[in-house]
C-alpha cells in the first residue's frame, strides 16, 4: 500500500472503492464469505450498502471502508437484520449424557445441531485490514466504529447482535471440519460452496445434516477445530470479547469458526459512549489544556454520512471542542452533533 500514514478513516463504502476491496479480498483467501475475491460480487456487496433503505431505515448491508493516505486499507460491515428473506444458520453444541446405573456407565457427548435462532439479529463481520497497517490499531478502529454507528441509529437495530469468525485452516489452507463433515454433506469444494451459500438461499437448508452430529464421530484433528478461529481471526475474537461478546456455544456450518453474540446495548462503545455539540476546532497537540482527551473514537454524520476516527477533544462552553485534523476528517463545524467513547 502506498502513502500509508497515521491519518484512519471510517466511512461508508463508495461505488469507486472496488479496487481496494478487490485487491483486499485477493489476498484474504477462501473462507472469508463476505469478502469473495470477484469484482462482480463485491461490486453487488457494494450496491447493496447504496441501495434504497429498507422497513428499517437502513439497506440490508451496510459496508465500510477504512481509508489512508486515499487508498482503501480496510473493510468492515453490518448487517442490521439477517435472516430476513433467508434462514441464517449455524450450528449449535449441545451436550448429551447418558449413563447406565447397574453397570456404573456414564458418557457425555457433544453434538452439533443445526439452528435459525439468531434469524432477525444484527450481525457485525467482514472486517479485513491490510497487513500494511499493522501497529496503527486500524482493526480496532474499524470494528468498533461500527458500534458507534449502530448507536447513532439504534432505533433501526434489535436487542442482540451477532459475529461469525472464519474457522481454523491448517497450513495447506484446508479446513479440517469442512474436510470431516462438510464435504460428506454438500459434495463440492469449500469455495464453491461458500460461493453457493450466499446466493442460493435454500442450499444450505437442503443439504445439510437434519440431525444432531456427533463429535465424537469425527477425526481428532476435526474435533479440535471446533470452535477455533482462523489464525488471522485471533485478534478479531479478542477484540469481540472486550467488546462484550460471549461465547455461548455456536459454530459456523462450513468449517466450524466461532460464533458470538452480545445485547446491543452492553457493548461498550454502544453504553460508555456520549454524544455532543461541537462548540470549537482548536489545535489541541499545542494546547496545555489538562482537560483534553488525547484518545477518542469519534463518529460525525448519519447514514451515507457516516464517518468515524481517532483523535483528541476537551470540554468546552456547553459541547466539545475537536482537535482540527479530527474535525477535518470527520467533516465536522461547529454546531454538529458528534459520538464519542475512549479508544
Amino acid at each position: 500500500m502506498r502513502n500509508v500514514g497515521q491519518s484512519l478513516l471510517l466511512r461508508r463504502a463508495r461505488p469507486d472503492d472496488l479496487d481496494g476491496l478487490y485487491r483486499l479480498a485477493l489476498g484474504a483467501g477462501h473462507g472469508l464469505t463476505n469478502l469473495p475475491p470477484d469484482r462482480d460480487r463485491l461490486a453487488e456487496r457494494i450496491a447493496a450498502s447504496t441501495a434504497p433503505p429498507g422497513p428499517c431505515g437502513l439497506p440490508s448491508t451496510v459496508l465500510f471502508v477504512l481509508e489512508t493516505g486515499g487508498e482503501v486499507g480496510g473493510v468492515a460491515a453490518v448487517w442490521p437484520r439477517i435472516g430476513e428473506g433467508r434462514p441464517f444458520y449455524s450450528y449449535r453444541i449441545d451436550e448429551q449424557a447418558a449413563a447406565c446405573e447397574p453397570y456404573d456407565l456414564a458418557v457425555s457427548t457433544r453434538t452439533l445441531t443445526l439452528t435459525t435462532e439468531f434469524t432477525g439479529q444484527t450481525e457485525v463481520g467482514g472486517l479485513l485490514i491490510d497487513t500494511a497497517l499493522r501497529g496503527l490499531a486500524a482493526g480496532r478502529l474499524a470494528a468498533r466504529a461500527r458500534y458507534l454507528f449502530i448507536a447513532e441509529h439504534r432505533a433501526a437495530f434489535p436487542d442482540r447482535v451477532v459475529a461469525e469468525l472464519r474457522g481454523w485452516q491448517d497450513e495447506t489452507g484446508a479446513s479440517p471440519v469442512w474436510e470431516a463433515l462438510g464435504r460428506r454433506f454438500y459434495a463440492l469444494p469449500f469455495p464453491e460452496a461458500d460461493r453457493l451459500s450466499t446466493h442460493d438461499h435454500d442450499f444450505i437448508g437442503a443439504m445439510a445434516p437434519r440431525h444432531p452430529v456427533y463429535l465424537d464421530l469425527l477425526p481428532p484433528e476435526a474435533q479440535a477445530a471446533i470452535g477455533r478461529p482462523h489464525d488471522e481471526g485471533r485478534a478479531a475474537l479478542k477484540l469481540l470479547i472486550e467488546e462484550g461478546f460471549e461465547d455461548q456455544g455456536h459454530v459456523d456450518v462450513f468449517d466450524a469458526g466461532p460464533t458470538v453474540s452480545a445485547p446491543i446495548d452492553q457493548l461498550k462503545a454502544v453504553r460508555d459512549g456520549r454524544t455532543d455539540v461541537v462548540v470549537g476546532v482548536a489545535d489541541l497537540a499545542e494546547a496545555s489544556n489538562h482537560l483534553a482527551s488525547a484518545d477518542r473514537l469519534v463518529s460525525a454524520g448519519r447514514t451515507e454520512a457516516f464517518r468515524a476516527a481517532r483523535g483528541a477533544l476537551r470540554p468546552g462552553d456547553g459541547g466539545v471542542v475537536l482537535a482540527r485534523p479530527l474535525a477535518e476528517a470527520l467533516n465536522a463545524s461547529i454546531g454538529d452533533l458528534v459520538r464519542h467513547v475512549a479508544f
